[in-house]
């Protein structure tokens, strides 16, 4: 396991120091929350314009609750697991390109915006597949891109990220077959 964790942190610090202030803006707009809602927002608007507004209003709640199950997943793992975020990391801090004014919270595994990127990505691609069946590769891209700023701006190590879009897309798979299941027996 240590020579995982240090693997983990050996790229961290490669990828993080290849930032540029050049470059700084997209990534500070990628890891921003309001880009990820503003894009689902706007899917669950279409939704309703094209089905019913009945249906996206279970949609939209079935979205909270994803968003609600994964970020208290994400939650739980942080504090039980404590492995610290890079920029309080001891050993790195000093060398970590924080590009963000703070940090955040002091534990970083797993990132809940690699796993809450990758849940929704997985949710709505699923969901929009049959009519957009390209739009699930282009929502996996900017879940990938969200992701990949945390490690970025010097907020998470690469393991958190994986480790997050992997949980992020499984239960993005299950809220899916919940989603078909509602859809089955009350919006039919």
């Amino acid at each position: 396991m240590e020579i995982l964790l240090s693997w983990d942190k050996a790229l961290f610090l490669w990828l993080n120091g290849m930032g540029s202030e050049t470059y700084d803006w997209f990534w500070m707009l990628m890891t921003n929350r309001g880009s990820n809602i503003g894009l689902y927002f706007f899917l669950w608007i279409f939704y309703g314009f094209k089905y019913s507004w009945k249906a996206a209003a279970y949609l939209l709640v079935l979205t909270g609750l994803l968003i609600l199950c994964t970020d208290q997943l994400t939650n739980l793992f942080k504090v039980q697991v404590g492995r610290l975020r890079p920029c309080y990391d001891e050993e790195i801090k000093s060398i970590v390109r924080l590009v963000k004014l703070n940090c955040g919270s002091r534990f970083s595994f797993f990132s809940g915006h690699a796993s809450n990127s990758f849940a929704l990505a997985f949710f709505f691609g699923l969901i929009f597949k049959p009519l957009l069946n390209w739009l699930p590769y282009i929502l996996l891209f900017i879940a990938f891109l969200i992701a990949y700023s945390r490690v970025y701006i010097g907020v998470h190590f690469p393991l958190d990220i994986f480790v997050g879009a992997i949980v992020g897309s499984l239960i993005g798979v299950l809220f899916f077959r919940l989603w078909k299941i509602i859809k089955l027996r009350f919006l039919n």
